[in-house]
């Protein structure tokens, strides 16, 4: 006689739970670096509180621990709901959770102390990319195990979405960071030159398509079906979204690198397949929404589709303003101003951190028996905080990004610059002072989530579905 067995919900609640504490952390230095730009004594002349030391550590915080372990969290999740069975491993995914999260502590104590390899997202020694190769290991053996055991034919498309970008960021991680060590805590890279630039902005770029698009892609595929009570609008549109989206994302970093020294074609192959990206990353954004055919009026009654239905209106803006810069004569204007950090936040917190907190508020009753969270006002006024914070954000520094290359560019009849550099900074002044603003209502919003999911929470017995006996 076949015996039941529970699911493992253990992992998934430590991971949801770590995601909103890394968030309001990773907000925090954020908005503490943007203040800096406005007041530069705000560092108090202490080395580790420089903006050069804690940019990365902003960065690494809401990519890798808030976006990292939310992705992790729902994965474990999806892959055993969807596969109708427990979690692959036994102990391997409890090593997951506290391997994931010794990286992130790692990450905050070296890199205010300036222990870094400066590349781009992918900052950290030597020594704490071993270890976060190990646990990734780790990670697709739980996943991927999953899958084998699965007790329907069927793979889901949000495993789809999962599986891709597990196995791209492994192989992203482990070619980006060959490197020769020489001490513990400092390393350089085997790449010379030029070649050192377009490896980097080919992990760089697929960082963001793999871990801040397909895995995100693979938490709405899930979330937005689940949450609106209907099943994606277009099977067949989601399975050609996911194979058009990882064919040609990875072809895409050069356009990071125009008007350097990489070679004039490849900046121009990168610009291209920016373009083709336009088309699948639209479809999958039109597939989410029209999910909602025929339950429109929830849009109204039910906040948590609201997140979950404006992230993936923000995928779509962030998908065409990227290949719109990947143009040379675009670019010329946008490159190096604060046109890109408006659009990596749109992207960041408009699709990323509003799936992030949708599905998060989505999850956590089901988690602890809960028939809903605790107060549904509450998530409406995080909506609202959190919507007008990204509009202030991204817009104060479009305005200012395109003052920015306008000001750059101009010159006087006799070829001399018609503004110093100090002077487009004194104009963006303003801008800076919006953008913190915007900022300090996105954390602001984080709190409320965090008070809201606290009272949720507390005094819940946590739950353990049964897995159906047979198939």
């Amino acid at each position: 006689m076949q015996t039941e067995t529970t699911y493992n919900y253990k992992v998934v609640r430590q991971f949801t739970l770590i995601t909103i504490l890394w968030g309001i952390v990773g907000m925090t230095v954020g908005v503490l670096i943007a203040a800096q730009l406005l007041w530069p004594a705000l560092n108090f002349d202490i080395p580790w509180l420089t903006y050069s030391r804690l940019r990365p550590l902003h960065t690494n915080a809401v990519i890798f621990a808030f976006g990292g372990s939310a992705l992790i969290g729902t994965s474990f999740y999806v892959v055993q709901r969807t596969c109708q069975t427990r979690l692959f491993g036994g102990w391997l995914p409890g090593f997951v959770f506290w391997g994931w999260t010794l990286v992130i502590v790692l990450a905050a104590i070296t890199l205010p102390l300036g222990l870094t390899s400066s590349k781009e997202y992918a900052e950290l020694e030597w020594p704490i990319d071993l270890l976060i190769t190990v646990v990734w290991v780790a990670y697709a053996i739980v996943f991927f195990g999953t899958i084998m055991k699965r007790k329907v034919k069927h793979i889901y498309v949000a495993n789809w979405f999962y599986g891709a970008f597990i196995l791209t960021i492994a192989v992203l991680h482990i070619f980006n960071n060959i490197e020769w060590p020489i001490s513990l805590t400092k390393s350089y890279s085997v790449y010379p030159g030029a070649i050192d630039a377009m490896v980097q902005w080919w992990y760089g770029h697929n960082a963001v398509g793999f871990f801040l698009t397909a895995g995100f892609l693979g938490m709405m595929y899930y979330f937005i079906p689940k949450q609106a009570g209907r099943p994606v609008y277009s099977y067949r549109l989601s399975v050609v979204h996911f194979w058009a989206l990882i064919s040609t994302y990875m072809w895409a970093g050069p356009h990071h690198l125009h008007y350097t020294a990489l070679p004039d074609w490849a900046q121009s192959l990168g610009m291209v397949f920016s373009l083709i990206l336009l088309a699948p990353s639209w479809g999958g954004m039109i597939n989410g929404i029209m999910t909602l055919s025929g339950a429109w009026h929830k849009l109204r009654t039910d906040p948590i589709i609201r997140f979950l239905i404006v992230s993936l209106s923000f995928y779509g803006m962030s998908t065409f303003e990227g290949p719109m810069m990947s143009v040379k004569t675009v670019n010329a204007l946008s490159h190096y101003t604060d046109w890109t950090i408006g659009h990596v936040h749109s992207g960041a917190l408009g699709w990323v951190a509003l799936v992030t907190i949708g599905s998060t508020y989505a999850l956590l009753p089901w988690l602890y028996g809960r028939k809903s969270m605790y107060s549904t006002r509450l998530i409406e006024v995080h909506f609202w905080i959190a919507t007008i914070g990204i509009v202030l954000y991204i817009a104060s520094m479009w305005i200012a990004g395109v003052m920015q290359g306008l000001m750059w560019r101009a010159v006087n009849p006799d070829g001399t610059l018609t503004y110093t550099f100090m002077e487009s900074i004194k104009q963006t002044y303003p801008f800076y002072a919006v953008r913190l603003l915007g900022g300090v209502l996105f954390l602001a919003g984080m709190f409320v989530m965090a008070y809201n999911a606290w009272m949720t929470v507390r005094g819940a017995e946590p739950v353990e579905d049964r897995v159906p006996a047979t198939a």
